[in-house]
């Protein structure tokens, strides 16, 4: 934490000309007695902070001393922002320019904070894949990889609904989900020239990277040696790169599709009672979000029963989906509707019954 707030106060003096005890007390969350401290211990590190006494007085750096991230490359600043998902980046083939960026921070930190980055690399660490998957790298993630920092067009196979289509593509953005990658993207329509503008973040849709069969970086649009109509070098059309859209963010479009996709899934309803604990794990056994809604709209509209059970009309992906979930919950449930659904429970309570009834003694060699 320490070495953490010191750095922050060397980037906020850096950034203004002078601040006050107080101003950096309040931006790093301390006393100033810590602040104090904290820029005796630059000092003696080399870092030049000057105090200016008096009402108006404050620190401020002498000398127009800055502190260097000396050499990082565009490509090693970019995958020092994902060097906390390892696996990530050594499944984009970006391992080692993650870690000269790394090596090239600790050297310009100060001496007593370059143990920062193993410091933090034993406290944090993110897994993911899920459990009992093992996770698969797909062939062609590191070309789409590529593309998408290089902002270039892609000539692509995909597998759609059991058949292989050709696709060219603006590769926008890649999402790690649960171990499973995804490309968000734009299909190109017609000739760069030709695609017309469309509102921002409109025209994109979501490809898994695995079910890809093929990916290549598309040729120029236009010839290399002397494009007749006069365009220039640095033109997309003839680099084979696109114009990335600047009102397009990954993050926001990701959360929106997932949102789509979570609501197309589940388009039937199941009426079911749940006993409390039978409420309290509702969202272990079925889509968790779909389960608090639930719960709560039942919650809103009624008490529970005398019992403390509680009806509630839960979204489900199919009849077929809802009785091999919620059949987890054993007697935590009883299933109300539809008809179809109450049987099957019936049944299947009816054949656990049977396995469990009382054996006669005469029978009981025979089972």
């Amino acid at each position: 934490m320490r070495a953490a707030r010191l750095i922050r106060m060397v980037l906020l003096l850096q950034s203004r000309p002078s601040m006050t005890a107080g101003e950096l007390a309040r931006e790093l969350e301390v006393s100033e007695r810590t602040v104090a401290r904290d820029v005796l211990s630059l000092s003696e590190a080399g870092v030049p902070v000057y105090a200016d006494r008096g009402r108006s007085g404050g620190y401020r750096l002498i000398g127009g001393y800055r502190t260097r991230l000396t050499g990082l490359g565009r490509s090693e600043a970019e995958a020092l922002f994902l060097s906390g998902v390892p696996s990530a980046l050594r499944e984009m083939g970006l391992a080692d320019v993650g870690s000269a960026a790394r090596l090239k921070v600790s050297a310009a930190l100060l001496p007593e904070l370059r143990d920062a980055a193993s410091g933090a690399a034993q406290r944090f660490h993110l897994d993911a894949p899920r459990w009992y998957h093992d996770p698969q790298t797909p062939e062609l993630l590191p070309v789409i990889a590529d593309a998408v920092w290089d902002d270039r067009r892609l000539t692509a196979r995909y597998l759609r609904a059991g058949r292989e289509v050709a696709r060219e593509l603006e590769p926008y953005g890649l999402v790690l989900k649960a171990g499973v990658w995804y490309l968000a993207a734009r299909a190109v329509a017609g000739p760069p020239e030709a695609v017309p503008a469309t509102p921002a973040g409109a025209g994109f849709r979501v490809y898994r990277v695995d079910r890809f069969t093929a990916a290549e970086p598309a040729e120029p649009a236009v010839p290399v040696d002397g494009p007749p109509d006069g365009r220039t070098a640095g033109d997309p059309a003839r680099t084979g790169r696109f114009v990335r859209d600047p009102g397009f963010d990954l993050p926001a479009f990701w959360a929106e599709r997932a949102e789509q996709f979570r609501h197309s899934l589940l388009r039937e309803e199941a009426v079911v009672r749940l006993s409390p604990h039978g409420v309290r794990q509702l969202p272990h056994v079925t889509e968790p979000v779909a389960a608090k809604e639930a719960v709560e709209r039942a919650t809103a509209e009624g008490e529970p029963d005398e019992r403390g059970w509680l009806t509630v009309t839960l979204a489900v992906e199919s009849q077929e989906v809802a009785y091999a979930q919620l059949l987890a919950l054993g007697p935590e449930v009883e299933a109300l509707a539809p008809a179809a659904l109450r049987e099957r429970f019936a049944a299947a309570a009816r054949r656990a019954a049977a396995l469990y009834s009382p054996v006669p003694e005469e029978d009981a060699g025979t089972r």
